[in-house]
């Protein structure tokens, strides 16, 4: 007589096994699909931006070598031996494709000013950067979307009205004029806000806890610089969209249904209500990005800004080329974050209709 094999009994998966199959269907098929793609996307546009980019810098006059040429300290054979090394003394199609070549490898060439592989320095400035627009994006998110939900839910009342006349002015401040307002309020205050640099002349003297608040102190006008015209837009953004989920039928169900108020707004509204702004996060990054190379110089912020400025001014090629390509890369990947985190937080949306 025989007998069936047993069948092992039915079991809860685990929470490790939980979290695999959570990665595998974010990271499926279409997402690695998409990602491929909007890689390749991506290296055909550092291709063009590269070539355009490296020809804008050729078609300024002069050269790194331009005033070293009128000093007499420096000698003929020495320039000579300098364009030779550098390649200055080639066509612009030999230049461009020759430090393609070593740019694929990850070489960006070495810097005339500093006489340091372009990449090094510049890994010396990005965490700055990061850090910079980082902070203005978490105090951008921490008032707009309050603000933008206190609106919606008071719409038309005092406060309303309030918080909407309020970002009509933030608004109206573009980045670089918020910039030169905040500069002449240190200059009132000071020393109360300082607007130079990192960190201050005793900062390795503290401890840990001296040196974050200190890092944090520097921040502040900065950030409040890149986040006031961020934030109004933002904000108009989010109340927009909180009063076009409110008025939704499955909102007035869940009132119906006996829901407070908080519940109704804060769990079901907020959750839909925020997935056009996370799309929104990657055009953000890029402003960010492009307005603290604005505000970096202002408050003399050591990152990239200051650096490309610096580069630009000395006609240092390669450290120019690195900067302007590594620039780039952060837009593309935060863009990139922006569209997977939305597809992960509604699953309704498919990454293979995205564009």
């Amino acid at each position: 007589m025989s007998s069936s094999p047993a069948q092992p009994p039915t079991q809860k998966l685990s929470g490790a096994n939980r979290a695999n199959s959570a990665m595998r269907s974010i990271f499926g098929n279409e997402t690695l699909a998409y990602i491929v793609k909007r890689v390749l996307q991506a290296l055909l546009t550092l291709l063009l931006a590269s070539f355009l980019s490296f020809m804008v810098v050729q078609l300024a006059p002069g050269d790194f070598l331009t005033p070293f040429r009128s000093n007499p300290e420096f000698s003929r054979e020495l320039l000579a031996q300098y364009v030779k090394d550098y390649g200055l003394d080639k066509s612009f199609l030999e230049q461009y494709f020759r430090w393609l070549q070593q740019a694929v490898r990850g070489n960006f060439g070495i810097s005339f000013a500093y006489l340091r592989p372009a990449t090094e320095i510049l890994w010396e400035r990005v965490p700055n950067t990061l850090l910079l627009s980082a902070a203005s994006i978490v105090v951008t998110w921490a008032i707009a979307i309050p603000f933008g939900i206190i609106g919606a839910v008071n719409q038309d009342r005092w406060l309303d009205k309030f918080l909407r006349i309020l970002s009509y002015i933030g608004q109206g401040f573009p980045t670089i004029i918020t910039g030169l307002l905040l500069l002449f309020f240190a200059q009132l205050t000071t020393p109360l806000f300082p607007v130079g640099g990192r960190t201050s002349l005793y900062h390795d003297e503290l401890n840990w806890v001296g040196q974050l608040l200190d890092v944090v102190w520097h921040l502040i006008l900065p950030t409040l610089a890149l986040s006031i015209t961020s934030f109004a837009g933002l904000q108009r953004i989010m109340r927009g969209q909180m009063l076009d989920v409110l008025r939704q039928d499955y909102i007035q169900t869940a009132r119906a249904k006996g829901l407070s108020e908080n519940k109704v707004v804060y769990v079901h509204a907020l959750r839909n209500a925020i997935n056009p702004l996370i799309t929104i996060l990657g055009f953000e990054f890029s402003s960010l990005l492009s307005g603290s190379f604005i505000i970096e110089n202002y408050f003399s912020w050591p990152g990239l800004g200051t650096l490309t400025l610096e580069a630009i001014q000395k006609q240092d090629l390669f450290l120019v080329m690195a900067s302007l390509v590594l620039g780039a890369v952060m837009l593309i990947v935060g863009n990139l974050l922006a569209d997977l985190l939305l597809s992960f937080v509604d699953p309704r949306i498919k990454l293979s209709r995205m564009n």
